[in-house]
Order: structure tokens, then sequence, then C-alpha cells
């Protein structure tokens, strides 16, 4: 088996040989681990390393993690790969993010290692995962100087701290960081692809983004007046109201026949604060939600189906998602839908792919 996972709820003294026990024997080249934020950031960094030696390893602190058939919480999920999956893989840590895009350092790094340049480096071939600190509003920076640099896919997802929104961490090789991303550049052996699910259609109305604050992911108005009145006029609603639905009605920025989500988390004034940034300009779908368990369970069907099997699943899952499935007694379902497939997952602050997006899940599924 070239993919193993391994899940603990145990205290910290205890994780490693937990983990090591379900290994039986196995010999990973790589390991991502996801930590619910009970876990102490240095402690659970250092843990891994210790149990699991000096191999690459990457991570974060989450909002609820997922394992192969289940969701979870208070837990740590972890994700082996030998080199039957994973033929090489180069981890970078990109840090003071609030303030700076060290990105251009870290490929340098990735050049350096694998002997070809980011700008031409074979995207059938190469793939790469992002972790970001998920409290530093840090994601479009790095996601779009990474788009100028190269063509090369990076999926992930930005930390989580159990929704206490207080501090949240990445890990990498045994360390700990905030204010920071990680980013692993990996060469799998057999190939791999993408899924990029989220459970709206369209509402009918549009949004056009008039007058925003691209630094506080603010819109102060659409189709030029308040932008919370404009919300309740496209829903047909009293103003009072609105922020009652941002959950079930995000705005979605349409690509081809594809939404990337935006998603309201507040009312500050008659402005609107959101997950992630709208630039002045977008013009907008209002979005509505469908069945988050038959969505994506008829995505996944369809890549494995599409790839001829997988190996394995990493699933960035929003914690909105993650929200509205707790609200409908619906984690279970979801969580049957990985039980076949090696899998883990945790939920996000945010999700990365051609962008930072929301309400959305992004998972690499490996072959």
């Amino acid at each position: 088996m070239a993919i193993k996972t391994a899940c603990s709820e145990k205290e910290i003294a205890g994780i490693g040989a937990d983990m090591e026990a379900q290994l039986g024997g196995f010999k990973p080249n790589f390991m991502v681990f996801f930590a619910s934020s009970k876990y102490d950031p240095d402690e659970i960094s250092r843990t891994m390393r210790e149990t699991f030696g000096d191999i690459p390893m990457i991570g974060s602190s989450t909002a609820g993690e997922i394992t192969s058939g289940k969701m979870m919480q208070n837990s740590v999920v972890a994700m082996f790969c030998d080199n039957g999956t994973i033929s090489d893989v180069k981890v970078e840590v990109v840090e003071n993010i609030k303030s700076e895009n060290r990105v251009p350092a870290a490929f340098a790094g990735f050049e350096q290692y694998f002997k070809a340049p980011m700008a031409s480096m074979d995207i059938g071939k190469y793939v790469g995962i992002i972790l970001v600190d998920g409290l530093t509003g840090a994601e479009e920076r790095l996601m779009e100087k990474i788009g100028d640099l190269t063509d090369v896919i990076f999926v992930g997802g930005s930390a989580g701290d159990d929704l206490k929104f207080s501090r949240t961490f990445v890990y990498a090789n045994g360390k700990s960081y905030d204010n920071a991303a990680v980013l692993a550049l990996i060469k799998p052996a057999k190939g791999f692809d993408i899924i990029k699910t989220q459970s709206f259609s369209s509402f009918g109305k549009n949004l056009l983004a008039t007058q925003v604050d691209e630094q506080d992911r603010k819109v102060i108005a659409f189709n030029g007046i308040p932008a919370i009145d404009a919300y309740a006029q496209a829903l047909g609603i009293n103003t009072e109201e609105a922020a009652d639905r941002f959950m079930s009605h995000p705005v979605g920025l349409v690509v081809g026949n594809d939404f990337y989500v935006r998603s309201p988390q507040q009312v500050r004034d008659k402005s609107i604060v959101f997950y992630c940034n709208i630039k002045e300009g977008m013009d907008l779908k209002v979005l509505t939600s469908t069945n988050i368990v038959e969505d994506t369970k008829r995505a996944v069907e369809a890549k494995i189906t599409e790839m001829g099997g997988a190996a394995g699943i990493i699933n960035f899952h929003c914690i909105l998602r993650t929200l509205e499935l707790m609200q409908k007694n619906q984690c279970e379902a979801y969580g049957r839908i990985f039980s076949s497939i090696p899998t883990i997952g945790f939920s996000t602050y945010g999700e990365e792919y051609m962008g930072h997006i929301n309400q959305t899940a992004t998972m690499l599924v490996l072959k």
C-alpha cells in the first residue's frame, strides 16, 4: 500500500505511539497532518518529528478534522505516503506573510532542489500544497504571487483554531509557525488531480461591487448603494434579516460554468465584510445553497472514475460547510463519502485553488 492514514484522540504524550501502531511498519517518505487547536503547536510538531523522523512533513491547526469515513473534533489526523505515491517532495516555509511576500525565495528553493524553473515546470508532473496561517488575511497576495510565477497548481487551506479566531498555526519539519505559510512541491509517482466542489446554484440576481476596501475585505457598495441594502434587495428581504442569510446565500464570481465563492462574514455599518477579497468592478452572482453531501459524493465518484481509481485524498473543507453539515445533521453522511479511500482533511478558514475562496472543498487526489 502506497498511502496509509492514522488518527488519534489521545493526549499529546500518547499520539506518536498510537499513530505508529496504526502504521504497522509502513515506511513513509512524506507526511501531512492536521491537528486540533487543543494541542500545543510546538509540542505536536515536535512529537511528529520525534516519532516519524527526518522525512518531509507539513501540517496545520484546524477547526475540525476529517479522516477516512469520519468527521472528527479534538483529534490529529495524518497521511503517510511512500515512494510508490510520492516520488519526491520539497517543503519551504514562507514567513512574515502579513507584511512581506517571500514566495520568490521559496520558489528559488524548489528550483534548486528539482533543478527546474518554476515558470516552465511540467504541470502534469508536479503539484503544490499550501497551508496558511488563517488569521493573516494574506492568502490573496500569496496566491496571486504563486500564479504570477508558475502554472503549477497549488491547492490547500487556511489553518483554523476551532472557531476561537485567536491564533492559527502551520507546521513544517518539526516546527510550528504563525504569520507564515508552508508550501510543499510534490512530484507524484502515478499522477494526481484536483477536485473543487461547492454546493450552490445561482439565485438569479447580480451584485456589482462599486466601492470596496480591499485591505479589509470590505464591500462598501454594491450596484451603487450601501452593500447590505443591495444584498437584501437582491434576496427580496428586509435589511435586518440579511445577515441571517449569509451562509445559505453567499456570492460567487462566475468563471465559465463554475463558481468561485466569496462568503459574507459580518455587517459593519452598511458595508459587508467578506472572508475573502472582492475587487472593485467584480460582477458577482448571488448564490443559493444545494445539498453538500449529494454534490460532494457526485464530484468524488466522478473524479475517481475519470482517474481510474485513487490512492488517497487530502480534503481542504471550509468550516462554513462543516457548520452547515452540523446544522443539518449530515456529518456522518459526509464522512461516509470517503470511507473506502485513504483520506485526511480539516475544516479550514478558507480554501486555496486558483486564488482564495470560501464555502468550498478543494481536494488533492493522488493516484
